[in-house]
């Protein structure tokens, strides 16, 4: 390892965003205790700013240190933001009252056939479809979309009608594991998976064969025990809204632009393209909308871009780790790493190793989707599950080490179930 002053800067900065993470609701107790200064220790306080924010540092040094603007800016374009903008369409999209309205439609009818087959609880039957399903659907609409629609559902039908917090986060925690995983049916869904896929020339029927199938079974098992040892502490009434009509063709028009986005999400001219058409169609027909997501989904793809830039500088000593690495040290080591770093960051490092073995490709790629629900930064749909559900939490933040911690079983039962190859 020769690494650059820049590169040590860039790290060293790596880490103190990583420590911001688990430290944001320092910042919102000083915005309590300095009323004057508030508006800064929230903004600093909002887990979606911290990355975007130490790489604005980052460019700023550079440009101070080299004495001239111009090689930072063209760091910055030489980073690719297909996926912070793929994110924020996604989100949109997904987030949207008619796709709400068909996701919603479908747990229920699912929840009502669970129900009368064993004799439950609607509210718990809905509870587990939530955690079970709507991951692994994310394998077709993608993950972040699935996660967007994950957390939605949970916050109308749950989060909104308790203050239970050990139910919050426990439910946090297991949503977290099982979108990381939930997504690894197809060779598109899962950003870990997309960005090695090309490369190691993974069709979707290999992954499916090699991932999707203990994926799903860990997804259930995950949702399961969650639904057990909550289902006394789920709200005895679950919230239901006046039911709304909403128009067959205005379903489908939304789940046509969700699907383009996803076919399209390689080429951000096209799923741009889309979004702004999508927009002016939901003006068009306002009386079938509500607001759009329109500030959660930029602050999640800020949060991303800014991952993106940091994470452009820790080669140096992320791909040395990796090569001297045995398959089982690699599972394991990049489970842990990706708690640290963004999964999808360390399986793209992980595909410019020249030489590596089938079983080191396993290795990397089940440790990274099998990590990525310990933190905010470990997969990227995650801060877009913060942004939705945060409000309902003590102080509208969720804890980094709480969320770590009830990621943690999810966690070990997917380490378990991905550790053979």
């Amino acid at each position: 390892m020769n690494p650059t002053n820049l590169e040590i800067i860039a790290t060293t900065l790596f880490v103190i965003a990583v420590l911001h993470t688990f430290f944001s609701s320092f910042f919102e107790g000083l915005a309590n205790k300095q009323p004057n200064h508030s508006g800064l220790w929230h903004l600093l306080g909002e887990v979606e700013v911290v990355f975007g924010f130490w790489a604005m540092v980052l460019i700023v040094f550079m440009a101070i240190s080299l004495g001239d603007y111009k090689p930072s800016v063209e760091y910055l374009e030489t980073r690719n933001y297909t996926e912070p903008l793929f994110v924020f369409a996604i989100m949109v999209v997904a987030a949207s009252k008619p796709v709400l309205h068909f996701a919603s439609e479908l747990v229920r009818l699912i929840s009502i056939f669970l129900t009368n087959v064993f004799s439950i609880h609607n509210t718990i039957a809905n509870y587990f479809v939530t955690l079970s399903l709507v991951p692994l659907l994310g394998s077709l609409i993608t993950e972040p979309a699935a996660m967007t629609l994950a957390a939605l559902l949970l916050k109308r039908k749950f989060f909104s009608q308790t203050s239970n917090i050990k139910l919050m986060y426990l439910t946090i925690g297991a949503l977290f594991v099982n979108v990381s995983i939930g997504g690894a049916l197809t060779n598109f869904a899962a950003p870990p998976i997309l960005m090695v896929a090309n490369t190691w020339g993974w069709d979707t029927a290999f992954v499916f064969q090699t991932f999707g199938i203990k994926a799903s079974i860990v997804v259930l098992i995950n949702a399961l025990l969650a639904t057990l040892l909550m289902h006394k502490h789920l709200p005895k009434e679950s919230h239901t809204a006046k039911h709304e009509v909403m128009p067959a063709a205005v379903v489908v028009v939304h789940l046509v632009f969700l699907t383009g986005i996803v076919i399209f999400a390689h080429h951000p001219v096209v799923f741009m393209g889309l979004l702004l058409f999508f927009m002016g169609y939901t003006h068009a027909y306002s009386k079938f909308q509500s607001p759009l997501l329109l500030k959660e989904a930029l602050m999640v793809a800020f949060f991303l871009a800014g991952l993106v830039v940091l994470g452009g500088m820790q080669q140096w000593w992320l791909q040395p780790v990796l090569e001297k690495m045995s398959s089982t040290l690699v599972y394991y080591g990049a489970t842990g790493l990706t708690a640290i770093t963004d999964n999808a960051a360390l399986t793209y490092l992980a595909s410019l190793v020249q030489g590596t073995s089938d079983e080191f490709k396993y290795a990397v790629v089940a440790g990274a989707i099998t990590g990525g629900g310990l933190t905010v930064i470990a997969n990227a749909p995650n801060p877009a599950g913060i942004s939705i559900l945060r409000e309902h939490f003590p102080g509208g933040s969720i804890s980094a080490l709480w969320l770590f911690v009830a990621a943690l079983p999810p966690t070990i039962i997917a380490v378990i179930a991905f550790q053979a190859f």
